[in-house]
């Protein structure tokens, strides 16, 4: 299969100075899926425009035609599984089945902290993992049974209705984003795909060997976590989001580059990748012409 290549579009233009215009140019481009982050706010952005993943997905669905939409990622920190799906199963509907749920466990930023009353502690990375184990199966269940009641540690649904499901059957994709072990095994069971971002560790110090050799051991841990629920790993798209391996933006500096990292990860197992829509005077600034060269050349010479 040929490696895909798809973006990432942070929701912080206004729809009608920008936004539209950079998803209807990524479905021009031919990007395979476009996504957007879903969190409350995020890093640098914090004080500046900032919009909903959902509301913008809506949008984003009506404005193009054959683009795929999705999160990456949905996470827990501020999402219940039941109002959730029942969002899903809308844009699910809205797009005529264009729609990936990107989802992880979640980490330490904005979203984790947002919601709490004061001097509440936001939860441990064991308690998001706790949550998210719960949260997957769960959301699962209810994006593909008509009526669904629950009652577990973290969650609950009494009777939660979902009809008529979703235009993808049995329901719309999961792409898991995960590194370890728990994560890897709700990836296992239940993902159609799976993501990662590399290893955090190497972002400040590390090279991009080390990078690719870490990640070589993420996709045999993944291989592995397969093989304990009896499926095979083939099965599970992998997805990589650039941007946060010791390269950073440098495989966007020109097509030779991004066509050299992108094969290197390809050789991994890696059937997607993912780049960052431009931004001005940011940690995703890049050459437009050159993105847009890469969008629209890279995938033939990666086939």
């Amino acid at each position: 299969m040929s490696l895909r290549l798809s973006t990432v579009i942070l929701p912080y233009l206004r729809w009608h100075e920008g936004g539209r215009a950079a998803w209807q140019r990524a479905e021009q481009l031919g990007f395979h899926t476009a996504f957007t982050y879903d969190h409350l706010s995020w890093r640098t952005f914090r004080d500046g425009p900032w919009f909903g993943a959902v509301p913008t997905l809506t949008a984003a669905a009506a404005a193009t035609d054959q683009l795929r939409l999705g999160t990456l990622v949905t996470s827990p920190n501020f999402r219940h599984p039941v109002t959730l799906a029942k969002e899903l199963i809308s844009l699910d509907d809205i797009s005529n089945g264009r729609i990936t749920l990107g989802i992880g466990a979640g980490g330490n930023g904005f979203d984790a902290t947002t919601l709490l009353k004061s001097g509440q502690e936001p939860w441990t990375p064991r308690e998001r993992a706790d949550r998210f184990g719960e949260f997957v199966p769960l959301l699962d269940r209810l994006l593909t049974e008509d009526s669904v009641s629950y009652d577990g540690d973290h969650y609950s649904a009494h009777e939660a209705r979902n009809i008529p499901g979703c235009v993808q059957r049995p329901r719309l994709p999961f792409a898991v984003a995960a590194t370890g072990p728990r994560g890897m095994k709700l990836a296992a069971r239940h993902g159609q795909a799976w993501v990662t971002t590399g290893d955090p560790k190497l972002y400040e110090t590390g090279t991009p060997e080390q990078s690719v050799q870490a990640i070589h051991g993420q996709v045999e841990k993944l291989a592995a976590a397969c093989a304990t629920v009896g499926r095979d790993v083939s099965e599970l798209d992998k997805i990589l989001l650039t941007g946060f391996t010791p390269d950073r933006g440098r495989p966007l500096e020109s097509l030779d580059a991004f066509v050299d990292f992108a094969g290197r990860h390809a050789e991994l197992g890696f059937t997607d990748i993912v780049i960052h829509w431009p931004i001005p005077d940011s940690d995703f600034a890049a050459d437009e012409k050159v993105f847009e060269r890469i969008a629209m050349e890279a995938p033939a010479q990666l086939a």
